[in-house]
């Protein structure tokens, strides 16, 4: 019943993006004959919901191939159609993680992102999910640079029921984590989500933060981290691609976080996401709600995103 549940607050989330694409493809395709007039308002449609030029292309590459005597009549072989290549483009997007056995615990998660996307409240809800499965989790509060983040930070553990280690605001964030480990190695803990800071006025001087807080966690805890996510909100659209890439370019990024995909009409930057910078989208936000923040199911995905009526 989850996935179902899920799914109705995915349609839900989407609904703004599925107004603003599909229906306007359905009006598109039935009152057109299929030619490239009518091509050209589908390609502005999903250029329109941030599928992004690269995924564009890629699905109108799809689309013509087997356009051929098409004729009126054929708006469900074209649904069919974008569905197909959308899944084809995702992939693995939305693969777990490997199990970590118990003397490889805790299992550590770095989280990076600009400041505003949602960082700090993902990792909250995270906790929510993996302490109401029964996992002890220790939050780890290395965005230093901001003491709200700290406070913000408290008051999810608070929440989920989840311990937090901090310092004092403007502490290094490296030896933030250095205590943080051995805290949760010492507590054993399951699993550790450390927060980190995402100022973007200095990006140089961030990234080489970045670089040594993963250091510090390869050193004390081996094979870790075992997920570094990067946090985007859904609203910034193809603005967030530079951010995105310096992240990328700079730090082994394994997956991402798409959150407020409910508050834009541009869900179709998940597409655009994983054609442009290949890195799979492990969760995706739709509301406020713990329950709102979701594994990634490219299936459901495409199904609430492409769904008529």
């Amino acid at each position: 019943m989850e996935s179902f549940s899920f799914f109705d607050r995915l349609k839900k989330g989407l609904s703004k993006t599925r107004e603003g694409l599909a229906s306007r493809l359905e009006d598109v395709l039935q009152s057109r004959q299929w030619d490239e007039e009518s091509l050209a308002a589908v390609e502005e449609g999903l250029l329109a919901a941030d599928v992004g030029v690269k995924a564009t292309q890629r699905v109108m590459e799809a689309v013509r191939q087997r356009s051929p005597g098409w004729n009126e009549g054929t708006t469900d072989a074209f649904f069919r159609c974008l569905k197909e290549e959308a899944l084809a483009m995702l992939g693995t997007a939305g693969k777990a993680a490997a199990p970590l056995s118990s003397r490889e615990l805790p299992r550590v998660v770095l989280f990076l992102g600009v400041n505003g996307a949602g960082k700090t409240t993902t990792i909250g809800k995270m906790a929510a999910r993996q302490r109401g499965e029964g996992k002890k989790v220790l939050l780890v509060a290395a965005d230093t640079f901001r003491a709200a983040a700290i406070e913000q930070l408290e008051i999810w553990g608070q929440r989920a029921g989840a311990e937090v280690f901090k310092h004092q605001p403007g502490a290094d964030p490296s030896a933030v984590v250095f205590d943080g480990i051995h805290a949760a190695k010492k507590r054993r803990s399951d699993l550790v989500l450390i927060d980190t800071a995402g100022r973007l006025h200095t990006k140089a001087h961030l990234v080489e933060e970045l670089k040594k807080v993963k250091r510090v966690i390869a050193r004390e805890q081996p094979g870790a981290p075992h997920e570094s996510l990067l946090v985007l909100d859904a609203a910034t659209g193809q603005n967030g691609f530079q951010q995105a890439r310096v992240f990328k370019e700079s730090l082994d990024v394994t997956g991402i976080v798409l959150t407020k995909l409910d508050g834009t009409a541009k869900g179709g930057v998940i597409l655009s996401i994983y054609e442009e910078l290949g890195i799979p989208v492990r969760y995706i936000g739709v509301g406020e709600e713990v329950e709102d923040l979701q594994p990634f199911d490219p299936n459901l995905f495409v199904e609430a995103l492409f769904q008529r009526g």
